[in-house]
């Protein structure tokens, strides 16, 4: 786990690359937190030439460091760019594999897994990308295991998201991954965006024009958060919302890309991983706070969620660590 600023992420910008995740890597990974006391990451832009021409030409990017910076990262975030068609620079492509073959993490966002596949990089392995440019990827990268209806996929060591916003999504999943759920919350709102989007939600939410004056389902997930301990079902929070469960489950699908109950099992799991990161050592407490039930199901969820047993997850993200949860 990266301890405080040690951890060295690097990002590869490219000729004709996206300022729009540039500026997302920026913002999740770069910024100064001093209202945390410590610093999560050591931040570093890059690039194979002194001056570097962004995409249609809005900017030319200078003052960042050369190309062999990519070597000290631990965590490498790979180019992206609208020219899928055109060939990545072989200097490029020379740094990740570098950076793979010594084990560093690799990022990938939005068309930032052609660069990882055109570097060999990623057969056999799972990968998102944006769902306008899935047919050409497959058909160039057969051998990948292209995820095209998911906002990321987290394959260990490399990571890809689909698409620009789902950037976002990622680089607050990798936060979540490397320092707990309370760090990834403050660095999401000091971004004013959603906490927690499952990777495998999809791509393309349908936003049609309401009927109604509203139907923001803001005033429910709110009510919800605030009630995660208690019994909670699809059918009570229709009701909540006077709607049937058919149309809550429409609004959810066409509001925020998931179903209610998934929704609901993710609150209630980043709830017991913020309980535990808190010090909270009894499994039993943790469930019944959250929500989950019983140990069974707390530990059961907690490790899909983070690939972490409950204790595992204190002893990284608790107070002090070390001592193991106890049911």
């Amino acid at each position: 786990m990266p301890q405080g600023s040690s951890h060295r992420v690097v990002l590869i910008v490219d000729e004709n690359s996206n300022p729009f995740e540039m500026s997302c890597a920026i913002e999740v990974f770069g910024l100064s937190r001093p209202e945390l006391g410590r610093e999560l990451y050591d931040f570093t832009l890059c690039a194979a030439g002194s001056e570097t021409r962004m995409r249609d030409g809005f900017f030319t990017l200078t003052g960042v460091a050369e190309l062999d910076a990519a070597d000290e990262a631990d965590t490498l975030i790979v180019p992206n760019r609208p020219d899928t068609g055109t060939p990545r620079s072989p200097h490029v492509l020379d740094a990740v594999r570098r950076a793979h073959a010594r084990g560093a993490r690799l990022i990938g966002f939005c068309s930032g897994a052609f660069t990882m596949a055109e570097a060999g990089l990623l057969d056999g392995r799972r990968a998102a990308c944006h769902w306008m440019w899935a047919e050409s990827f497959r058909a160039r990268f057969p051998r990948v295991l292209l995820e095209p209806d998911v906002l990321f996929v987290d394959d260990g060591d490399i990571l890809t998201a689909s698409g620009s916003a789902s950037a976002l999504d990622l680089g607050l999943h990798v936060v979540r991954r490397d320092h707990g759920a309370e760090i990834a919350n403050h660095v999401s709102r000091r971004l004013v965006f959603a906490a927690h989007r499952d990777g495998g939600q999809k791509q393309f939410v349908e936003r049609p024009l309401p009927d109604v004056p509203d139907e923001s389902l803001a005033p429910l997930l709110a009510w919800a958060q605030a009630r995660l301990r208690e019994p909670l079902t699809v059918a009570g929070l229709a009701a909540r919302a006077a709607v049937s469960p058919a149309t809550l489950h429409r609004r959810f699908r066409a509001q925020l890309g998931t179903t209610p109950l998934a929704w609901l099992t993710g609150e209630r799991v980043a709830l017991a991983c913020r309980l535990i990161e808190r010090g909270e050592e009894r499994l039993d407490v943790v469930a019944a706070r959250s929500g989950l039930g019983t140990a069974a199901n707390l530990r059961a969820r907690v490790r899909r969620e983070t690939g972490l047993s409950p204790s595992a997850y204190r002893r990284r993200f608790g107070p002090g660590g070390g001592e193991p949860l106890v049911s």
